[in-house]
């Protein structure tokens, strides 16, 4: 009797386990999908992680639609660069789908900084003009991927890590990257370590980039 226990026990505990490994790759990425659909209920002031459901009958054609990628965005800034983002918040019938779409204008020389998604990797396609993009490892290698993509060309930015593309042509270029998630998220480095709010203190960014407090004020107010 006590070794048919002692069997049942084991059983139990690789249940649990199993139980536990597949929670934690559930909580690796977007909410699953255990319906057709689960469109955003905009009016509920519950927060999860995702958004709730709206009842099915309400939903509607539109909930899976947005309209104006073809348009050109605004690229009179300082980068010259432009994203039009179409993830959850443009599209209520992305909820728990895992995709979304940016569509990125480049004026000449124009930028599309270093940055990150934190859930979601990206593929990238040029439709117009030519791009010089890249892509950093992590800590401690560092080793930097880099590619000159022209109309046509696919390129992917593997998740978290921080990446960039860069107009090296003498026309606009035009992009459209997939990402893996319905709200994959965008950490830019220079907004993040010099333009936070309240900002990190120039003692610490002068230590980290090795630099004179002086220039770190500099950047700092650029931001």
């Amino acid at each position: 009797m006590a070794a048919v226990g002692a069997c049942f026990l084991q059983q139990l505990a690789v249940v649990a386990l199993l139980a536990l490994w597949c929670s934690h790759g559930a909580i690796a990425s977007d909410p699953g999908l255990l319906q057709d659909f689960c469109v955003v209920d905009k009016m509920s002031q519950v927060r999860v992680n995702g958004f709730l459901c709206k009842d099915a009958k309400d939903v509607v054609a539109g909930d899976f639609f947005f309209s104006g990628l073809h348009m050109a965005g605004n690229t009179t800034n300082k980068q010259g660069s432009n994203v039009t983002t179409v993830n959850v918040a443009q599209i209520p019938g992305l909820n728990t789908m895992g995709v979304s779409l940016v569509h990125i204008d480049y004026a000449p020389n124009g930028l599309n900084p270093p940055h990150t998604h934190p859930r979601a990797t990206e593929i990238l396609t040029v439709l117009e003009g030519s791009l010089y993009v890249g892509f950093v490892t992590s800590n401690s290698e560092n080793k930097l991927f880099t590619k000159v993509l022209n109309k046509g060309d696919v390129f992917v930015f593997p998740q978290g890590l921080v990446h960039f593309q860069f107009n090296n042509g003498t026309n606009n270029a035009v992009a459209l990257a997939a990402l893996s998630s319905q709200n994959p998220g965008v950490i830019t480095v220079g907004n993040a370590v010099f333009g936070s709010k309240p900002s990190i203190s120039d003692d610490i960014l002068a230590k980290a980039f090795q630099v004179d407090k002086n220039i770190i004020d500099r950047i700092q107010a650029q931001f």
